[in-house]
């Protein structure tokens, strides 16, 4: 036989057995980030509390799925001369939607309901101008705790033949962030600004496995990388955020 169709054909078979696997990474995979409001050095007064609440869309790890969510976040944030901190809790509820599994395949499912509820850390060291605050370094920390079926489906089929997953329901992810910031009227009552973050989520991140495979799924790309646009009229708060995941939250400063 030619030895070219010997490596063709083996190509082939990698390519069939490859495309029979089935990966699953944790609800919030890449996707924990939010923006924090913070008051700007403009603000009368130095303390405010935030609430937000939102959906978000994100395909995960297999192209064909997809999951969407709403989510409700807390928090409340202080600014300094040159610093500022911002702290709160959240709440995720969700669906994970099915687009890859075939209804003859194994577990197959349409839609499995996934929670999660976390705390947010968030924090800069700014410059001053006129009207602008340049958040010239900050950083950004979230912890959040996955439950529901999808977490369970997760556990029941991470040995199963052809399925790897990273059955992980407890992430931490940590980064920086830098932000220009413009503000302008009485008591800085328009406000709108730019963060960009780059980060990463602590453990065995981006690897799934199944204990009865010789073979382990590792993404090369570890890292998390988000932009979100931050919009505030008076006390009416928009916030527009993305990057493995879309997310669009409208909230109310007190």
């Amino acid at each position: 036989m030619n030895l070219k169709l010997v490596f063709c054909l083996l190509g082939i078979a990698a390519l069939a057995s490859s495309c029979s696997d089935h990966v699953y990474a944790p609800a919030l995979h890449r996707s924990d980030i939010a923006y924090l409001p913070k008051p700007v050095s403009a603000d009368t007064s130095k303390s405010a509390t935030y609430i937000t609440a939102g959906i978000t869309y994100d395909t995960n790890i297999n192209p064909a799925d997809n999951l969407t969510s709403g989510q409700f976040n807390l928090s409340h944030a202080n600014t300094f001369d040159h610093v500022n901190l911002a702290y709160g809790a959240f709440g995720v509820l969700g669906s994970y939607h099915n687009g890859e599994l075939q209804p003859s395949d194994p577990y197959y499912f349409r839609d499995k309901f996934f929670g999660a509820g976390g705390l947010r850390l968030s924090g800069d060291y700014f410059i001053k101008g006129r009207n602008v605050d340049f958040r010239i370094i900050g950083f950004e920390a979230v912890y959040s705790h996955e439950f529901g079926d999808y977490a369970r489906f997760r556990k029941t089929v991470t040995n199963q033949p052809n399925f790897f997953t990273d059955t992980r329901t407890d992430l931490f992810t940590l980064g920086g962030t830098t932000e220009v910031i413009f503000h302008a009227g009485y008591n800085a009552e328009k406000k709108f600004g730019f963060r960009v973050f780059a980060g990463g989520t602590f453990g065995p991140d981006n690897i799934y496995r199944n204990n009865n495979s010789n073979y382990t799924y590792s993404s090369l790309n570890h890292g998390i990388v988000t932009v979100a646009y931050f919009m505030q009229i008076k006390r009416y708060v928009l916030i527009a955020e993305g990057g493995y995941y879309f997310q669009f939250r409208l909230g109310y400063q007190f």
